[in-house]
């Protein structure tokens, strides 16, 4: 599978309720045994027919892990806007029940089962086996997404 955008996360950027800059956007580590990288037009986390969060030793479930320095950039060399932040480290994460798939950015929404699914990420380095290192999730160099 590719990276892709979630259709509601889509359509909530095109109204304007997703402030990349601003918002409290995270990820999550997903399992091979998700849907969520088949499911486009889930609304929210809690719609996934088989979310398949993570599950070894030092990753905690169900709040995801927060982005930090987020920025939006114009790249007008590129007609279009990149949004970024911060690459993400999980430390010392155990073996889990099956690999790492992917990850999941997606728009806090106060509670994990409300949030809104943005985009799937399983490019560079995935599916990944946990075995006690760090699992350091280092973003592309033209941002997270790019809007065009």
């Amino acid at each position: 599978m590719a990276d892709f955008g979630y259709t509601r996360g889509k359509r909530n950027i095109a109204l304007g309720d997703i402030h990349f800059d601003t918002d409290d956007m995270r990820v999550i580590i997903v399992m091979t045994n998700t849907t969520a990288d088949t499911e486009k037009d889930k609304a929210t986390l809690n719609d996934f027919t088989t979310l398949d969060e993570f599950d070894g030793s030092n990753y905690s479930t169900g709040a995801g892990t927060q982005l930090a320095s987020q920025a939006v950039n114009e790249d007008t060399a590129n007609d279009r806007a990149e949004f970024d932040a911060d690459n993400v480290t999980f430390s010392s994460i155990g073996a889990g029940t099956r690999n790492i798939q992917g990850l999941i950015l997606f728009w806090w929404a106060g509670t994990f089962a409300a949030s809104v699914p943005v985009a799937w990420i399983d490019s560079g380095g995935f599916p990944f086996t946990a075995n006690g290192g760090d699992l350091t999730i280092s973003w592309n160099a033209e941002g997270i997404l790019q809007i065009t």
